[in-house]
């Protein structure tokens, strides 16, 4: 009769598996249940954020937390939540909703190790919630809100190597600065499209189901951006123009910073 060998149960190898086995839980633990008041108190000092941006409260835990944040003047509340990690992928998917007092943004966000992150939103601009900003900066006012329904933006390199969108606003008053005085006009059912160019970012308004653009927008990744209004535009609001120009003939065209610095 042969002696049976005995085994130790603590083997090497299934002492390393419970070894990371317990760091893994330990990790999630913390990821769980530390309070993200916490880390942000301890990362704040090395994370630059704009001048206009200021936080001003942290809640909650990392996993499922809120911070509140006052955004050129005004308060805005960024909620989110952690979902499970892909080990496969490198990545980190992440439900995010940004809210001011009567404007939501709500979306998914995928972040890719080591430096690429893709975001997918939907949501509803109440335009009069910001009527005071529109004033100072000297553009024109619409009444009504702004439907988001797809933006989709894709950082990496630093920078936004894709973005794509639709928004959608159903059209009525539109004010603007006329000097001391104050032109206005009734507009249809309007849409912009966002779209990448190989020199930055593309914004087009047109009207809903019409033959052209009647404002585009270009902002470049060196900081410059790009405005044209055609002909269409002054069309749709009414005004006179010369009858010998066509709908897509651009009457009026800026190029200027929009970062300090830029050229």
């Amino acid at each position: 009769m042969s002696d049976v060998e005995s085994k130790s149960f603590l083997r090497p190898g299934k002492v390393v598996l419970l070894v990371l086995l317990g760091l893994a839980v330990y990790v999630a633990a913390l990821v769980i249940w530390i309070p993200a008041g916490w880390v942000w108190h301890q990362v704040s000092a090395h994370v630059p954020l704009p001048q206009q941006v200021e936080v001003k409260q942290v809640s909650g835990q990392v996993w499922d937390g809120a911070a509140g944040l006052v955004v050129a003047g005004y308060p805005v509340r960024v909620d989110w939540r952690l979902g499970w990690p892909s080990l496969t992928s490198l990545s980190l998917p992440l439900d995010i909703t940004v809210a001011s007092s009567q404007s939501t943004i709500e979306g998914d966000v995928k972040v890719v190790w080591p430096d690429r992150a893709e975001l997918d939103a939907r949501g509803q601009i109440v335009v009069s919630e910001f009527e005071d900003l529109i004033r100072r900066s000297g553009g024109a006012m619409i009444e009504g809100n702004v439907t988001i329904d797809r933006l989709n933006l894709v950082w990496a390199d630093n920078r936004i190597a894709r973005a794509d969108g639709v928004g959608r606003w159903a059209g009525g008053l539109v004010t603007w600065p006329m000097g001391n005085q104050t032109g206005q006009a009734r507009f249809p059912p309007m849409q912009a499209n966002l779209d990448t160019t190989q020199g930055g970012i593309a914004l087009t308004v047109a009207e809903q189901g019409g033959r052209g653009p009647a404002a585009d927008a270009n902002i470049l990744w060196n900081g410059m951006m790009e405005v044209r209004v055609y002909k269409r535009m002054v069309d749709l609001a009414g005004q006179p123009w010369s009858e010998s120009a066509s709908p897509g003939d651009v009457v009026f065209r800026v190029k200027q910073p929009l970062l300090p610095g830029a050229r």
